[in-house]
């Protein structure tokens, strides 16, 4: 007889489901990430060609690509998006009333 699967609902953190330190400094970076990446794509760069732009080796530019950003700053990576020509733009604004504010990745 099969068992019968245990589901959870996300909290719509990942990072904060499994319980890691810093989950929406986390979360951010794993959404600039897939934004670089789309861009790399969407310009129809060779990860050489991506890395030459961005200032990085191109073993480090697939690691990248592949969610391995662990030691890469927030700052970094907004780097890497304003050298594969995007702008970025950072807005504060108010929380709901009594929750914590949160960080959004728009594009």
């Amino acid at each position: 007889m099969a068992k019968k699967a245990r589901i959870t609902q996300s909290s719509g953190n990942i990072f904060a489901d499994l319980g890691l330190d810093l989950p929406e400094e986390h979360n951010v970076k794993a959404h600039l990430v897939i934004l670089i990446t789309k861009m790399i794509e969407a310009q129809g760069l060779t990860q050489a060609q991506a890395a030459a732009a961005m200032g990085l080796r191109q073993p480090d530019v697939s690691k990248l690509l592949r969610g391995r950003f662990e030691g890469i700053s927030l700052e970094r990576l907004f780097k890497f998006v304003r050298a594969l020509g995007s702008d970025i733009e950072i807005k504060v604004k108010p929380s709901k009333p009594k929750h914590e504010g949160r960080i959004l990745v728009a594009a």
